[in-house]
This record gives C-alpha cells, sequence and structure tokens, in this order.
C-alpha cells in the first residue's frame, strides 16, 4: 500500500522549504544531573559549575571541564543548554518559637528571674518550643506542680527588681480558683498569665496529632486519664510522648499559649 505524506505547511509560497525552529531548553546544572557532552561522547554527573565552565565526572571518576555554550549537551537524549543554578537567597534562621536563631552561642549564666509552669508536660512543652530562647537568655522554667500552695511558694522565692517571677497557668478564666490565686501573688515583680484550656496539651492544635478535636472529659475525671481513655491512647504517659513528640514548632501551638509564654519571656528579661 502506498502511503501519502502531508507536507501542508512544510513549503512557503515561494516553494522554500519552512524551516521549524526547536526550542532549546534550560536546564540548571545541579549538582548530580547527569549529561552528555555530544562532540567527545563524554558522559557524566555535574560535580562543579561556574558562570562560564561545568565540571561532569564519569562512572569511572573521570573528570573532564566543558564551556557552558548554547545547546552543547544532551540531557535525557536531547539537546540542551546548561546553565548555573539560581542562588536561593539565605535568610536569618529561625529556632522554633520563630525568633532569630544565635549561631555558635553558649547558655548564658542563668539569670535570677525564673518562670514557673504548673508540671513537667508545660515545662517540656516551653522548652520544645522556647528552649532556644531561654538558653540565650538565661531563664530557667521550673515546674511547681500545681497552684495549691503558690502564695508560699512566691513569698518563699522573694521576687524584687533583678529577681522577677513569671508564672504560667492552665485554665486562666474569669471566676475560676486559678484566676484568684494569680491575683493574690501579682505585683510589680511578679507576673501570672496562662491560657483558657483546661491543660496545657489542649493549647497543642488538633490537627498536629491526628485528631479533628480533643474530647470533652466529664466534670470529677482527671483531664489526661479522660483524654487518653476517650482516644485509646494507654495511660496519660503514653499520651504525653504522642502530644509532645508532636511539637516541633510555635505553629503547632494555639495562639493564647503563644501570646502567654512571649509575655512571661519578656517581662523576666526587661
Amino acid at each position: 500500500m502506498t502511503r501519502s505524506h502531508d507536507y501542508r505547511g512544510a513549503f512557503g509560497s515561494d516553494g522554500t522549504r519552512n524551516r521549524v525552529r526547536r526550542e532549546i531548553p534550560e536546564v540548571p546544572a545541579e549538582a548530580g544531573l547527569v549529561v552528555e557532552d555530544p562532540a567527545s561522547g563524554f558522559c557524566g554527573a555535574v560535580v562543579g559549575v561556574s558562570v562560564r565552565d561545568v565540571t561532569l565526572e564519569d562512572r569511572h571518576g573521570g573528570r573532564r571541564v566543558f564551556p557552558l555554550r548554547p545547546a552543547a549537551f544532551l540531557f535525557e537524549g536531547a539537546p540542551a543548554t546548561l546553565v548555573p543554578p539560581k542562588r536561593v537567597p539565605v535568610g536569618p534562621v529561625r529556632s522554633a518559637s520563630g525568633s532569630i536563631k544565635v549561631q555558635g552561642h553558649t547558655a548564658r549564666t542563668a539569670r535570677a528571674a525564673r518562670i514557673w509552669v504548673e508540671g513537667l508536660h508545660d515545662a517540656e512543652l516551653v522548652e520544645r518550643v522556647w528552649g532556644h530562647d531561654l538558653r540565650v537568655e538565661g531563664v530557667v522554667v521550673e515546674p511547681m506542680h500545681g497552684m495549691d500552695d503558690i502564695a508560699a511558694a512566691v513569698a518563699g522565692f522573694g521576687p524584687g527588681p533583678g529577681r522577677r517571677l513569671g508564672v504560667l497557668v492552665d485554665h486562666l478564666v474569669e471566676g475560676s480558683k486559678e484566676t484568684r490565686a494569680a491575683a493574690a501573688v501579682a505585683g510589680p515583680d511578679v507576673l501570672v498569665t496562662g491560657h483558657p484550656y483546661v491543660d496545657v496539651w489542649q493549647a497543642v492544635k488538633p490537627s498536629v496529632v491526628g485528631i479533628r478535636a480533643w474530647p470533652e472529659v466529664p466534670r470529677g475525671t482527671d483531664w489526661k486519664t479522660g483524654v487518653c481513655a476517650a482516644l485509646r491512647w494507654g495511660q496519660p504517659a503514653d499520651g504525653a510522648r504522642r502530644v509532645l513528640g508532636a511539637v516541633h514548632s510555635f505553629r503547632d501551638l494555639e495562639v493564647p499559649l503563644i501570646n502567654a509564654v512571649e509575655r512571661l519571656i519578656d517581662f523576666v528579661t526587661s
């Protein structure tokens, strides 16, 4: 059978052949990119590049330098123009709290000032997110294991100028016992602030731990125990590993907790 050929568009009105110019792609010469120099047949991976030339290394370890010319290489079997890769601007490194990370800094000698939190889980969560900032500023975070004896504890600490005390409290809402206790010890060198959540776990965004929302816990039931039972997480110690292990930066926390901790750090370091 005779095949007919479609020459439409191949020739101009004067009978000359129309030449179709093929676009040659530009390919960034990233390290490890494998290309071939068709003139020499040398094939290798990019191990170095400048504005003028590129260094290729073949599978035997041999290296050759080639000038960066238009359409001078074959990439995946097709002509390509190698170009130096664009450099990504290097910005300041951020800590987990979002602050600019101080590079090469050794921990400052601890201040006399302190930040108190209610329990070990609160202390660990604050350390995970604000640990870098606290070491730069020389601030120690200590768990006080509840609010029951806060008045005596504050009196024993002896706050004053240069010896400020910040206290982070769970469930700091109007009418709560935590709010009444906080009002009793607040002063010019003592700042008590906190968040509205029953427990610091609840200040972690639910999506971070893979749930839609924190479960409702019946009144009178220990909150952590009730949460672990509802979510089948085992014991509170198991839940703590799951919750605290999922937090990597301030973005994993609810805004009221972030604001409260930032206020306390500013207060004790001012």
